[in-house]
Order: structure tokens, then C-alpha cells, then sequence
């Protein structure tokens, strides 16, 4: 029995959901690697880093696995690599073994997060991408509050804090893998051939808002870097909290922040949300150097719920650029070309933040980096809204138009059911 086109859409965006879980389960974890083995930021960092790493190279090899074989089949062959990453942190003796289960994260999400948000485009209706953007920011910050804010209760109240939430997260990943098996499973038409390896591709046409868009995701992960790979960190040294849990729950209010402007702005048009996003970014940002400078948790809170919202614009509002450009025959392909250049800036972010705070301290290395991240926001505002009159969906142009269009229909490869559910 195959799950409808409503169920459908809420299992592809828990997918969504569980691949930021993923990427934010360690986050509560870090600065206890720290005290147990010794290591400085950088490595922390790096531990964070390896996982786009990892994911970029995925991206660029099996971006376009779910447009020959169905979105189906490539979740559930990265919802197994989460699982398995998950269960080489659950396992780990040292450090080294922290970093095969991050790069295993890393491969699962490379390869589920692209055909889970095409799928959301596809069985999301007449609005497919426009809804699809706003639940993937949506379920993606709920499976990123979820991460810290139970991580950080079981870091400080439960056994084995090391380990405990990483067992969770399995036994999590089991239960969205049994609705995956249960979506529609496609019929192969033959005249799309065999699967190849084909690079991420910017759409022909409409490349300025794919470029915004982009511009935009990209922003917002590497503004994500600085709370997922030290905000526990700068919670601990520079705001002095000294409960893992209580780090945990204000993250947790970023993502919390980014799910609910997502739902509140789902019918902004893409370069307004572009538009607005950077400048909460710039306020967010200032109010996270001002915490580290006072060692103020107000602020800290404060950083966390206005950094979400800009994180939240510029996301949803570049996915909304991205996904309205993309293609019916090649969206994951698409869609995977823009996670490429986040998930490479998001590494790049983490790293230089590593290397930064191990030079000079936490605290100016974020008043070098977040000055930096913030001007990879104002470039998408700047191409969004250079000489454009269109780029949003107010006024699609011919080829946007017939994208959305294109979301409403079955799956590039599939034909439709009897009953007319996508399969």
C-alpha cells in the first residue's frame, strides 16, 4: 500500500527534517570531544566540516541519481548512510571514529536531501515549489531544534552523554525510512535511459535568480556553521553557561525562529525574502559579537531568534529562486548544483572559524568571520535585485512559470497511477 500525495509530501519533508537532525546531533556534543581527548577548536570544527565535505562531492556525482531512479529508492539509500553514521558516534571509542561517522552523515545527506525536496516540489500541488521551500526550511529547522534541545537534555541528564542522543537519532532514522518505503514506487520510462554521473547544472535560462538563490542558501549555511560548529563553545567560554542543555535550548531557538518565519512568509515572494533576510542576518550577527563581549545569555538568546529569521529568508527565499528555475527532468540536478555551492561555503565557514578561534579566540574570530558571512547575504540581495523585475513569483517569466507549472505534475520519470497519486 503506497501513502497519498498529502502523506507523501510530509514524509519527503521529514526527510528534509532528519537530514538537519544530522547535520546538528553533535553540535551539544562538541565541547565535551573537547575535554575528553584534548582537542582545540580547529578540530572541533573540522570534525563539523568533514560532514559538507563530504556531502559536496556526493552532491556532484549522484545529484541527479533521483531523476533516473526515482526519489524513493536515493532516500532510502541515504537515510541508511545517516544511520550508519549515527551508529559510529553512538559506537565511538576516539576520535577517529567520530570522523567516519560524520562523513557517513555527510554521504546519506548528500544523497537524500536533494530528492527529498524535489519530491516536496512535486507532490506538493499547483504550488509545489512555493510550498516545498517553506516546509523544507520548516522541517528542517524542526529536525535541528529537536537535535540540540534533546541532545542538551541528554548530554546533562542522561547516561552516556556521549553517546545516548546518536541512538535516538537510529532509531529516529528507522522510522521515517518505513514511510519512505511506503511512497509511490515509480515506473521507470524507458525513454530517460540509463543513469550516468553528471555534474550539478545552473539552469539555461533564469541563471540571475538561480544565482540569487544560491547566493542565498549559501549565506544562510555558513551563518548555520557558526551555531552548529561552536555555538555550544561560545555558549560555554564566552557566555560562561555552564548546562548543556540550556546551550542546547537557546540554539535550539534559532531553528525554532527559522520554522516559524518559514510558515509565517511561505507566500513571500522569493527576492523580498532575499531582500529582508540579510538584514536580520546583519542585526543577529551584531547581537551574537555583542553577547561574546558582554558574556550576556539575553543576547545570546536575542542572536539566536533573529539570526534564525534571516537564516530563514535567506534559505527559503534562495530555494524559492532555485526551485522555480529548475526544471521538471532535472530539479534534483538543479536543486543539487545550489546545495554544492552552500554546503562548500558552510566547510569553508567552519573551517575558517576553527582556525581563527584556535589562532586568536573565539570571540574575534567571530567579529572577523560574521562581517564576511553577512557579505555572501548582501550579494544575493544584490543579484536578486539587480535590474529585475520578475525574479520573484509575483511575476514569473516564461521559463519560472513553467517550472511551477511542472510541480504540479508526476515525477519527471513516473507516469501516474490509476488514481492519479505521483508514483
Amino acid at each position: 500500500m503506497s501513502l497519498g500525495r498529502r502523506a507523501s509530501f510530509f514524509t519527503a519533508a521529514s526527510v528534509a527534517g532528519l537530514a538537519l537532525w544530522a547535520s546538528g546531533a553533535p553540535t551539544v556534543v562538541y565541547p565535551l570531544y573537547a575535554a575528553e581527548w584534548s582537542v582545540p577548536p580547529t578540530v572541533t570544527t573540522a570534525i563539523f566540516a568533514v560532514y559538507p565535505l563530504v556531502l559536496v562531492p556526493v552532491l556532484i556525482v549522484f545529484g541527479n541519481l533521483s531523476d533516473t531512479i526515482g526519489r524513493r529508492a536515493v532516500m532510502l539509500m541515504g537515510l541508511a548512510a545517516v544511520a550508519a553514521g549515527a551508529i559510529a558516534f553512538a559506537l565511538a571509542p576516539d576520535l577517529a571514529s567520530i570522523f567516519v561517522g560524520r562523513a557517513l552523515m555527510g554521504v546519506g545527506v548528500g544523497l537524500s536531501l536533494s530528492p527529498a525536496t524535489a519530491a516536496m516540489v512535486e507532490f506538493g500541488g499547483a504550488d509545489g515549489a512555493s510550498r516545498a521551500a517553506s516546509a523544507t526550511t520548516a522541517s528542517t529547522a524542526s529536525g535541528l531544534a529537536l537535535s540540540t534541545i534533546l541532545g542538551g537534555f541528554l548530554v546533562q541528564y542522561a547516561p552516556a552523554p556521549m553517546h545516548l542522543s546518536f541512538w535516538v537519532l537510529v532509531g529516529v532514522t528507522a522510522v521515517v525510512a518505513a514511510f519512505v518505503w511506503a511512497l509511490p514506487r515509480p515506473v521507470r520510462d524507458p525513454a530517460n535511459g540509463s543513469w550516468r554521473p553528471r555534474p550539478p547544472r545552473m539552469p539555461r535560462a533564469e541563471r540571475r535568480p538561480f544565482v540569487a538563490g544560491t547566493l542565498g542558501i549559501a549565506a544562510a549555511y555558513a551563518m548555520g556553521a557558526i551555531f552548529l560548529a561552536l555555538g555550544a563553545q561560545i555558549a560555554r567560554d564566552l557566555v560562561r553557561t555552564t548546562d548543556a542543555f540550556v546551550d542546547g535550548a537557546v540554539i535550539a531557538l534559532s531553528a525554532i525562529s527559522i520554522g516559524v518565519v518559514a510558515l509565517l512568509a511561505r507566500r513571500m515572494p522569493p527576492r523580498l525574502a532575499v531582500t529582508i533576510g540579510p538584514a536580520l542576518a546583519a542585526a543577529g550577527l551584531g547581537l551574537l559579537v555583542y553577547a561574546g563581549v558582554a558574556h550576556s545569555l539575553p543576547a545570546f538568546i536575542a542572536a539566536s531568534l533573529v539570526a534564525g529569521g534571516g537564516y530563514s529568508l535567506m534559505f527559503s527565499g534562495g530555494l524559492g529562486l532555485v526551485t522555480t528555475t529548475a526544471p521538471a527532468h532535472e530539479r534534483a540536478a538543479v536543486i543539487s548544483a545550489a546545495y554544492v555551492v552552500g554546503y562548500l561555503v558552510q566547510a569553508l565557514a567552519a573551517f575558517g572559524l576553527g582556525a581563527l578561534a584556535t589562532a586568536y579566540g573565539l570571540q574575534p574570530a567571530l567579529e572577523v568571520g560574521a562581517p564576511l558571512i553577512l557579505a555572501i547575504g548582501l550579494a544575493s540581495f544584490a543579484v536578486a535585485n539587480l535590474g529585475r523585475r520578475r525574479a520573484d513569483s509575483g511575476a514569473p517569466s516564461a521559463p519560472v512559470a513553467a517550472a511551477a507549472s511542472a510541480a504540479s505534475s508526476p515525477l519527471p520519470l513516473t507516469r501516474p497511477t490509476p488514481e492519479g497519486t505521483p508514483s
